[in-house]
């Protein structure tokens, strides 16, 4: 793998001029607009950039973005990778150890989640303080490089508590409703039944998702602060539960994208 960042990394810093960015930024479904506050400098297309695997969805336009937001320079993960397209654990984190070989110093992610919790509704944000991983395997599976990170990387705190409570008060301040809870991550890419939906809940989750939490264990392997927010696109209520619509999802993330840009970039401009 340290070769394969290597070629990677050479590669991307030839056609960027040596860009250095500060901040990663993992956008996550139907959430790409943010790309739009940025000073775009340089865009890689995945399919061009050595080693790195290419977003199978649609809705995933699959592009390495380099650029200025609030004065902060970002490379910005314009569609992101999951397990249930085929990909190994190794291969959907690969492109946040490149970007922590590029120099960031913080990572930040977003995903489209379905609420798990009564008092989280359709449309909401909810940042995330911790995770439950239901995930097949963990990305640190194998052969532990200790230049990377340690064999046994501590998980006691995810996700950077001061970046939490300054999304929370600009949140406030802007007049957001936005929460915090527990993400649950799971396979995919079929959604839950009733009984899971309930079960998930039972287990301490407030929103799942499909996505997330293998990024977050890679960063936290290499030391990297987390800050992570879900747009809640669906509600997982065994009660009243409905039928899944992608369409419908996708156009609740495009409503509360704005919301989530404006707490991402103004928590951007205080680092």
């Amino acid at each position: 793998m340290f070769q394969a960042i290597h070629e990677t990394v050479e590669y991307i810093k030839k056609k960027t001029d040596h860009f250095k960015p500060e901040i990663g930024i993992i956008l996550g479904t139907g959430l790409g607009d943010l790309v739009g506050e940025i000073e775009v400098a340089y865009s890689l297309m995945y399919p061009n950039i050595p080693n790195f695997p290419i977003s199978t969805l649609e809705f995933h336009s699959g592009k390495l973005i380099f650029g200025t937001l609030n004065g902060k320079k970002v490379v910005a993960m314009q569609g992101r990778l999951h397990y249930y397209e085929g990909y190994s654990m190794q291969q959907i984190t690969f492109p946040v150890r490149v970007m922590k070989a590029l120099g960031i110093s913080y990572l930040f992610v977003s995903n489209a989640a379905g609420s798990l919790n009564p008092d989280f509704k359709k449309g909401d944000l909810m940042v995330i303080n911790d995770h439950i991983n239901l995930q097949l395997e963990s990305p640190l599976r194998g052969h532990n490089d200790a230049d990377m990170g340690p064999r046994f990387p501590d998980m006691s705190e995810p996700y950077n508590r001061k970046l939490i409570a300054d999304a929370l008060s600009i949140a406030a301040a802007e007049g957001i409703t936005c929460h915090q809870g527990v993400y649950v991550s799971v396979t995919g890419p079929n959604l839950e039944t009733k009984a899971e939906y309930k079960y998930l809940r039972i287990i301490g989750g407030d929103a799942v998702g499909m996505s997330t939490v293998p990024e977050v264990i890679v960063a936290n392997h290499m030391k990297l602060p987390v800050f992570a927010v879900s747009v809640l696109t669906d509600e997982g209520f065994p009660e009243i539960l409905h039928p899944f619509s992608l369409e419908d999802i996708l156009e609740t993330a495009r409503v509360a994208e704005p919301k989530m840009t404006k707490i991402l970039s103004q928590l951007i401009a205080t680092l």
